[in-house]
């Protein structure tokens, strides 16, 4: 009959651990994919306005004329 009583305890105290690893990885997991559905939304990583325009341009997708435009709508 003691025997039973130890038992008990060490059980119980695993399962309270398990449950608080359970819910850590599930507010973890529901950070993660939050981060993940705003950065699709258009966040650029943090980057300005003037950044981006000049990235564009940089890469041949705007010509001069449209970003001296853009550039000057920006200042």
């Amino acid at each position: 009959m003691m025997g039973s009583e130890f038992g008990y305890g060490f059980g119980f105290g695993l399962h309270g651990l398990g449950m608080v690893a359970f819910w850590l990885f599930i507010v973890i997991l529901v950070f993660l994919l939050l981060r993940g559905v705003s950065d699709r939304n258009g966040n650029q990583g943090g980057k300005s306005a003037r950044e981006i325009l000049d990235e564009r341009f940089a890469r041949g997708e705007i010509e001069q004329g449209e970003y001296e435009e853009r550039k000057k709508v920006l200042t």
